[in-house]
């Protein structure tokens, strides 16, 4: 593992430093948090930008129309573009960080050809849809079936928690196609496009008042044999694939943020008289030591990655685990500092402590992470 960074990478951190000086102040306003139509518009014109300057599908391979950049390269893009406060990829993130890496690691060329471009330049968007009301933390669960007929699978059934759904083009989609099988081995990865026929989508709204997340009802809904990914009946190992880089480096921008917020914080306290509390300075020091160790495990996952081809291993799960306690104790904190500003519902700081009780469910729950790591990283038998 090697932690320090080669005169080479420290180069490509000053060019891109200099070009998001420039691009960035030439941005639109950004669109209400509720106008999801505006919010793709904005997310898809940043992914332009970055893709007319080199910098989208940064770490893909150059033959899935990325730079073949090396994982670290990718970790500096990320820590840079979050501290100069840079769009988040927004409503292309399950394009880009999910489906996306997921194709180019396991897709035909042909099907790296027709969607992987699109993802790049922004213009097309894909949703998630593999929970199900039935089966979120236990989604090998699933029940959304899908059979043969001629080239074409027919599905019905219904997803939950549906990221984008209502501004997607294309879903990645788990089902199952052989309810005999074990309910690990009879699941399809397909790509569905979500102007098919028989397609209802009902927006979820969350605590937080927002509604990127929807209710999908699939009712016979066809599907070309062709936009499987991988064999019948081989999608949970794919699916294990997609996750990899779900947990491994999609919240690496979100720990720099959160170092971020936690700078803001002491600033706050020392204004506000609460830094003259011992008890609140020793909570803040402990997180800022729990996130700089959080940005070193992502360092040594990224060097793992780097090692194993560029697919994250399985220690993006020991990150995904502390990472979700820490950002709920993060804002807890937050309430303690502000007090009753912590309560203003027109302030990002309630809408960011809402969300934060997500990620202990979100991207796999804490429940699920910690079998991961007794069974896959300390090697203890499964439970019962």
């Amino acid at each position: 593992m090697d932690l320090s960074y080669t005169p080479e990478e420290e180069d490509f951190r000053a060019r891109l430093r200099e070009w998001l000086a420039k691009a960035l102040p030439t941005l639109p306003a950004r669109p209400s948090p509720d106008d999801w139509p505006a919010r793709r518009a904005y997310d898809a014109g940043w992914q332009r930008m970055l893709y007319d300057a080199g910098y989208a599908g940064l770490h893909w391979p150059v033959d899935a129309g990325g730079r073949g950049a090396t994982p670290t390269q990718h970790l500096i893009f990320l820590e840079e573009t979050e501290k100069a406060g840079a769009p988040y990829v927004g409503a292309n993130f399950v394009g880009l960080l999910h489906a996306g890496p997921t194709i180019a690691a396991e897709g035909t060329p042909q099907q790296r050809a027709r969607w992987l471009p699109p993802v790049l330049r922004g213009d097309e968007v894909w949703c998630q849809g593999f929970s199900e009301p039935d089966a979120g933390s236990d989604l090998a669960s699933l029940r959304t079936r899908a059979w043969r007929d001629g080239d074409a699978y027919v599905v019905s059934g219904s997803k939950i928690w549906t990221s984008h759904a209502e501004v997607a083009d294309w879903c990645e989609l788990l089902v199952r196609t052989d309810p005999s099988a074990p309910k690990h081995r009879g699941i399809t990865w397909l790509a569905m496009p979500m102007d098919a026929p028989g397609i209802t989508v009902r927006p979820l709204r969350t605590l937080a008042g927002s509604a990127e997340f929807a209710e999908v009802f699939l009712d016979e809904v066809r599907v070309p044999v062709a936009n499987r990914v991988g064999a019948e009946n081989d999608g949970w190992r794919v699916t294990m694939v997609t996750l990899s880089f779900e947990r491994g480096t999609a919240f690496v921008g979100e720990v720099v943020a959160c170092r971020r917020v936690l700078g803001e914080l002491a600033r706050q306290a020392r204004r506000n008289g609460r830094w003259d509390d011992p008890v609140l300075r020793r909570r803040l020091g402990r997180l800022n030591a729990e996130f700089r160790a959080l940005w070193r495990l992502t360092q040594w996952n990224v060097s793992e990655a780097e090692a194993g081809g560029g697919v994250p291993g399985v220690g993006g799960s020991v990150f995904k685990l502390r990472y979700s306690h820490a950002r709920q104790e993060l804002y807890d904190t937050a309430a303690e500092v502000l007090g009753a500003d912590s309560l203003d519902l027109d302030r990002t700081w309630v809408l960011d402590r809402l969300s934060s009780l997500s990620y202990t469910i979100a991207a796999g729950t804490s429940q699920i992470q910690r079998n991961i790591v007794a069974e896959r990283i300390l090697g203890l038998p499964k439970g019962r």
